[in-house]
């Protein structure tokens, strides 16, 4: 099982320059949305990316810093794996309105059964007062709860996260646009230059994480990472027969320079591994895995503990522990 022990945010600059849609004056004129999944960030869901906020063909986030890619048009909540959807998390609307539009039947299967023009594949819009609208894309097939014309308020249920479309990850892609051009929820303003930052349009305050762990696992090998983004790579006990023991990691928004540090303490509560991952490169998901071959005795029995850190210019992004045990050796089945 998964432990979280440390939830840090770094801090985040802002942007100004010139206001595109909101001021000072028309602050009060801003719609407030609600936080259309009913989960908790860092937690049960992350945000994975939010719009794209540089005018060429770079990328940059709100903040300035990479969370997005080139295009990105809205705000991307994600679950950790695959085997999350089953769980079924609601998607709420964020504002009250009357829904333009809908997709359902595309199949969950990401990118791999996505036919022409269902990008975002099983998906809600919904009209708002004043020229707002709002899109919520990528839903659970055969979860959509409402109908084209139907008013909805804000926390209607729309239907369920889901992997459907252009995507390569479960989530909720959520568009919101003002006389059809997209803007940042995070902040509405001009992306020129980045700054003291604007007002946002959430009715409560988001964070946004610049980083951290999905999941976090043991296992008697490195784990096929298709196994780990379907949420199947976790053991949940070995015995000391296992040829190893390893502790993994999949982690989103990792960023050049950062330090992935894996630590197994064994069963006495002595160090039994420990290893430092320095990051080369920039990447929206990390998978690290690192361990140690069992001793020709075979691995100890008792309860293992698995620790992961990020580390980001000497501050502690985020810290999760897990915990397996390792059963006695089994040498033949009539034991």
């Amino acid at each position: 099982m998964r432990r979280r022990t440390v939830f840090a945010i770094a801090a985040l600059c802002g942007v100004v320059g010139a206001i595109a849609v909101a001021s000072a004056s028309a602050a009060d004129e801003l719609p407030q949305l609600r936080f259309p999944v009913l989960c908790t960030l860092g937690e049960t869901c992350f945000i994975q990316q939010t719009m794209d906020r540089d005018p060429g063909p770079g990328a940059r986030d709100f903040t300035c810093g990479p969370m997005s890619y080139d295009g990105h048009s809205g705000t991307d909540i994600r679950l950790p794996d695959r085997a999350d959807i089953a769980r079924g998390w609601y998607v709420f609307a964020a504002l009250p309105g009357r829904v333009r539009g809908l997709r359902d039947g595309v199949p969950d299967t990401g990118h791999a059964a996505m036919r022409e023009g269902q990008d975002c594949g099983n998906g809600v819009a919904i009209t708002h007062e004043g020229g707002w609208e709002t899109q919520y894309c990528h839903l659970r097939m055969g979860s959509i709860a409402v109908e084209v014309e139907q008013e909805v308020q804000a926390g209607t249920i729309l239907g369920k996260i889901g992997y459907s479309g252009a995507t390569e990850f479960p989530h909720l892609h959520l568009s919101v646009r003002l006389n059809g051009e997209d803007v940042d929820p995070f902040d509405p303003s001009d992306a020129a230059t980045c700054g003291a930052g604007a007002n946002a349009l959430w009715a409560v305050p988001v964070p946004l994480v610049p980083g951290g762990f999905l999941h976090i696992g043991f296992s008697d090998g490195v784990p096929d990472y298709a196994a780990v983004k379907a949420g199947h790579a976790d053991a949940q006990t070995l015995t000391g027969s296992a040829e190893a023991l390893v502790v993994w990691v999949n982690l989103f928004s990792g960023r050049a320079g950062d330090d992935v540090t894996l630590r197994i303490i064994g069963p006495d509560g002595e160090p039994f591994h420990d290893r430092i991952f320095t990051l080369d490169r920039t990447q929206a998901e990390v998978f690290r895995a690192s361990g140690r071959r069992a001793p020709p005795q075979g691995l100890p029995h008792g309860l293992y503990r698995g620790v992961a850190e990020l580390w980001r210019d000497g501050t502690l992004i985020d810290r999760v522990e897990t915990v397996i045990r390792v059963d006695y050796k089994v040498d033949s089945p009539d034991l």
